[in-house]
């Protein structure tokens, strides 16, 4: 399974996969989702409703897209903490990472249940001013992948009728 970031679908939505230019790409990501492949969380959603545009609606319109943080989520919490405190990040970049973040609950939530998140942020190790989603991923065993590996890996062809 793949757990989507909120910049993979604003990214898409504002540059490469508009929604008057490749509805095919939303249409995949709901088929995806239904299937079983795809998903995001309710932090995301909560992300995207708060605009006021296509992927507010989109997202509106798609709740079961975006899963609830669970028990098995917040077990994850502390280690996730942990090794956050352990590097030199600054105590503004701490506090907006263990706040309930969403990137926090995403890794949390894709360690709980063994999904790859998909994301456009690199790894940037030496990093002190954000808590970065593929560092993180790393560092507690969650893979970390970007849009047009996760369409690749699942065989996604967007085809004109």
């Amino acid at each position: 399974m793949y757990l989507l970031d909120a910049n993979i679908l604003i990214e898409a939505k504002n540059r490469y996969y508009g929604f008057d230019l490749a509805p095919g790409f939303w249409d995949w990501i709901e088929k995806s989702s239904s299937q079983g492949a795809t998903a995001s969380i309710e932090p995301v959603h909560t992300e995207l409703v708060a605009g006021n545009d296509e992927l507010a609606n989109w997202a509106r319109n798609n709740t079961a897209f975006f899963a609830p943080i669970d028990q098995a989520a917040t077990a994850h919490f502390a280690p996730l903490i942990q090794w956050a405190n352990s590097r030199n990040y600054t105590s503004g970049a701490l506090a907006r990472f263990s706040s309930n973040d969403a990137d926090f609950l995403l890794i949390a939530y894709a360690k709980a249940h063994g999904y790859t998140v998909v994301t456009h942020e690199r790894p940037q190790p030496e990093a002190r001013k954000r808590v970065l989603i593929p560092d993180a991923c790393h560092a507690i065993g969650v893979k970390t992948i970007d849009t047009f590996a996760m369409l690749r890996a699942t065989g996604a062809q967007l085809i004109l009728a």
